[in-house]
């Protein structure tokens, strides 16, 4: 039942969402949507779950905290910037279709990600308390490092990017001289958390699919691989930003 309504939900607000970007000519607001909307599965779930025991409030607790942050944190990030380049470049190619083909390869595609991200929401959600487990401290302490991590990562680099004196310069300063994506390791390792959590029950291991995921596309498909082949090309030093730096996990950056 929760695996299918959630289904439901995603697929209203992805809708719902397209249509608004069709108007307005701007496919970014599916950046800000994507945080939200793990807020609304994981209350969903709790709504229409059949227990509602301390491990179904603290996921959904969980899960507020980081979709909240996240969406908030895009919405103040994107205002009067216009279309993010990845979805003007596939603008382009599109051409007068893009309108349509936004549907399934922007909103329908990030959807259907949505979904399996945040099994472990709908799984550990959706089955009753059997008694405390440790896994529950466990998953909520991983949680509160990565959200931590990807919040300050990302406050550094606002303040990093205001800062005039910084224009063309390689961002290597605080969390970013141990690892190049230190919002992205705190986004995947804060799932982590919440899957740690929903792992409590037999039925919320196969939750930990949502989090393996979100590792895979960050640092494979939509987060590091991405933006850096951009960076390498448009930003004098982060060559050597690469080679002296760890691009995900944290560590003390090499002596070259």
């Amino acid at each position: 039942m929760v695996l299918w309504v959630a289904a439901a939900v995603i697929a209203g607000l992805m809708m719902a969402a397209w249509a608004v970007s069709v108007a307005v000519r701007d496919a970014s607001i599916v950046d800000v949507l994507w945080g939200f909307g793990f807020v609304a599965v994981a209350w969903v779930s709790l709504v229409v779950a059949d227990g509602h025991g301390v491990r179904a409030v603290l996921l959904a607790a969980m899960a507020t905290v980081w979709g909240l942050r996240l969406a908030v944190y895009l919405g103040i990030r994107n205002i009067g910037k216009g279309e993010d380049y990845r979805y003007q470049s596939m603008r382009r190619r599109a051409g007068d279709r893009f309108w349509i083909t936004s549907l399934y390869r922007v909103f329908g595609l990030q959807g259907a990600v949505m979904w399996v991200v945040s099994l472990p929401l709908q799984l550990g959600i959706g089955e009753a308390d059997r008694g405390w487990a440790p896994l529950w401290v466990i998953g909520a302490a991983v949680f509160v490092v990565g959200l931590g991590f990807e919040a300050a990562g990302d406050w550094q680099l606002a303040r990093f990017k205001a800062d005039p004196a910084s224009a063309g310069k390689v961002m290597d300063r605080g969390l970013w001289r141990y690892t190049r994506h230190p919002n992205y390791f705190g986004d995947a390792t804060a799932w982590w958390g919440i899957g740690l959590v929903a792992a409590s029950t037999p039925l919320g291991v196969i939750g930990l699919i949502g989090p393996a995921v979100m590792t895979w596309l960050l640092v494979k498909v939509s987060g590091v691989a991405m933006l850096e082949r951009a960076l390498v090309k448009n930003r004098t030093g982060y060559a050597d930003y690469i080679d002296r730096t760890s691009p995900f996990i944290p560590r003390r950056p090499k002596s070259l």
